[in-house]
């Protein structure tokens, strides 16, 4: 068959059964594997052979689900993590290390701002952040000698703004390193960023793709595109032996298109052990089945939202791509075809005080620390997930202190409407 849609995907990618086989992918719920003699373990850990032996590493229920999200996204390894963060730390610290140095963009999840700005710096990795209206000028003066990696989010949480990802591409290529981005909001429904020039793309699992709220999770999915031997010097390792692995050198064994991953699953899981649960990759195969069914519902639902706010008297703004009014609405155009997502940004007139307010009288969108689910619910970033960033950086992510990000979940849009104009009122 021709290359198929992303719906069929949805559905039928990463596990195929042999006759007489689960049509479900099956939970192994096995910690360890046996195998006949210590030889044949042998080959496992010497990266000689394919197969399973802790499931700290790897696990076949993970792998069927990393291998589904690697199709949505166009790429050709993928690996599954126990969170969002850990796909984001997995995929930087891949190939960065102390005395490297990252160029992100500074509307960013603020615990991903903070991973990058304070936890990664206190292992010797410096940063540099930049608008993502940033010029290209602006761009390019950000990179150093040591620059290893570019960082950005495809639509920012929960400022909304866009990423240019082609500019953010060319610049990154320019200077011999990858482009890593953070699809979470469009999901591969709405957005390929590997067909935009991204290198990595990284996901937080627990988000639309699980789309229910029930667990938690990361996947990591490489381009294949990247020339980590062209770069050899930037990337050792990569590129030089892996004295943990008997010497292997990833980018010569595994080639693009398997080098990172590799080297993310025999490397890092193995010592840091960040694995998603057979359980939960299980439930988020679940989710995906449904996810390009629910994608639009939740656009229709967001840009419903975004227009109602839009006219209220009481929001003195909105953010929402999908908002001809947006200063990202063009962009928006280009890179999210289909809309982005069903998150909406809006600040309400009175700051703080009115914002906090207004979320104590609503009756079906509830406050949670959550976004992108079945559900309807809201938060008060600059009080919760953006709480470790200070005023001015606030400001520079495009976060203002009184602002609230509302998740329109799968519920009729004239209810969610009908829910935030009495909370307003």
């Amino acid at each position: 068959m021709k290359d198929q849609k992303i719906g069929t995907k949805c559905v039928q990618a990463g596990y195929t059964p042999a006759n007489g086989e689960p049509r479900q992918i099956p939970i192994i719920q096995s910690t360890t594997f046996k195998y006949d003699t210590s030889e044949d373990m042998g080959k496992l850990f010497d990266l000689e052979a394919s197969g399973y032996f802790y499931t700290r590493l790897q696990n076949p229920t993970n792998d069927y689900v990393a291998a589904k999200i690697a199709a949505l996204e166009g790429g050709t390894a993928a690996m599954l993590t126990s969170s969002g963060q850990a796909a984001n730390f997995f995929a930087l610290f891949n190939i960065c290390e102390t005395g490297s140095h990252i160029v992100a963009s500074s509307s960013i999840y603020g615990g991903t701002f903070n991973l990058i700005s304070v936890t990664m710096a206190k292992m010797g990795i410096e940063s540099t952040f930049v608008s993502p209206d940033c010029t290209e000028e602006e761009l390019n003066a950000a990179f150093r000698d040591n620059t290893r990696a570019v960082f950005g989010e495809t639509i920012a949480n929960p400022a909304l703004t866009v990423l240019d990802i082609e500019k953010f591409a060319k610049a990154a290529h320019d200077h011999g390193v990858p482009l890593i981005v953070d699809n979470t909001f469009p999901t591969p429904v709405n957005c390929r960023p590997i067909e935009w020039g991204a290198d990595i793309v990284t996901h937080s699992t627990t988000k639309y793709m699980d789309g229910h709220g029930t667990a938690v999770g990361g996947a990591i999915v490489d381009s294949g595109k990247f020339d980590w031997m062209a770069h050899a010097d930037k990337f050792p390792g990569l590129c030089t032996p892996d004295e943990s692995y008997h010497g292997i050198v990833y980018a010569e064994k595994f080639g693009n298109a398997g080098a990172f991953i590799t080297k993310a699953t025999s490397q890092l899981m193995r010592d840091f052990g960040c694995i998603q649960s057979p359980q939960h990759a299980f439930y988020l195969n679940l989710g995906l089945e449904s996810l390009h069914v629910r994608m639009p519902k939740h656009v229709e639902n967001g840009q419903a939202v975004a227009e109602f706010l839009e006219m209220h008297p009481a929001v003195a703004a909105v953010h929402y791509p999908g908002l001809m009014s947006d200063p990202y609405y063009e962009r928006a155009q280009k890179y999210l075809g289909n809309g982005g997502c069903g998150v909406v940004s809006f600040e309400i007139k009175g700051g703080r005080a009115a914002a906090e307010a207004f979320m104590k009288k609503l009756k079906l969108a509830a406050i949670e620390t959550h976004v992108a689910d079945a559900r309807t619910c809201c938060l008060n970033p600059a009080t919760s997930t953006h709480r470790q960033m200070t005023d001015e950086q606030l400001a520079a992510a495009g976060i203002p202190a009184g602002l609230v990000r509302i998740s329109c979940g799968l519920e009729d849009k004239e209810d969610l409407i009908a829910d935030l104009a009495q909370a307003l009122e």
